[in-house]
């Protein structure tokens, strides 16, 4: 979880679970050709963008974190997932898309499940109170918290939430700590609407 390539075994299975639900190949895009336009910047890379006859079906964020330093990267990482998704709804509000119709849109979190991960942490509050459920939640609370609500608000259509001690690369162990944001619900309804769009297309 420290290289640049942490999380492509993760874009690998939702790959193939496209491809296994009858997607065609060709119009998933990992690695390259990823680029998306946007509205407040020229384009962003995505982790994989699925194309279907000039129409953009989905796009998926797979992101990760370990310590130490939870809080600067909790911030960061914050800000990316809304950052990313504002900016492809304006691009698409303005029709930068089409002729496509509503984009699916997925994020997927692994985090670091470790003592200063799972510790609470107190808020900085010198002027106004933070909201009640960020008192001391720790940053895996929190990151719970924030991807509830990126779904709640329709920010992102799906989203998953993982946690893994750092030495589970070994025998692939993770947690699932919150019972909205597992990887079934975060892959099934994506893999469903890609594959419907697909078939109906080629119908």
């Amino acid at each position: 979880m420290t290289g640049g390539k942490q999380m492509d075994g993760f874009v690998t299975l939702v790959r193939n679970l496209l491809v296994a639900s009858k997607v065609p190949e060709s119009c998933i895009a990992v690695g390259k050709q990823v680029e998306l336009p946007g509205w407040f910047r020229a384009e962003k890379k995505w982790d994989l963008v699925v194309v279907h006859e000039k129409q953009l079906l989905a796009a998926v964020e797979f992101k990760s974190q370990v310590g130490p330093s939870f809080g600067n990267n909790f911030n960061n990482r914050t800000e990316e997932a809304l950052g990313s998704a504002t900016d492809l709804w304006a691009a698409y509000r303005e029709g930068a898309f089409k002729p496509s119709s509503r984009p699916f849109l997925a994020y997927f979190m692994l985090l670091e499940d470790c003592e200063r991960s799972r510790s609470p942490v107190k808020p900085n509050e010198p002027h106004f109170s933070v909201f009640p459920e960020f008192k001391s939640a720790s940053y895996q609370e929190r990151y719970a918290i924030m991807i509830e609500k990126l779904l709640r608000d329709r920010v992102y259509d799906s989203a998953c939430f993982m946690t893994s001690i750092s030495d589970a690369a070994d025998n692939g162990g993770y947690v699932e700590p919150h019972a909205e944001l597992t990887f079934p619900k975060f892959v099934t309804p994506l893999v469903a609407h890609v594959a419907a769009i697909c078939s109906a297309n080629s119908a």
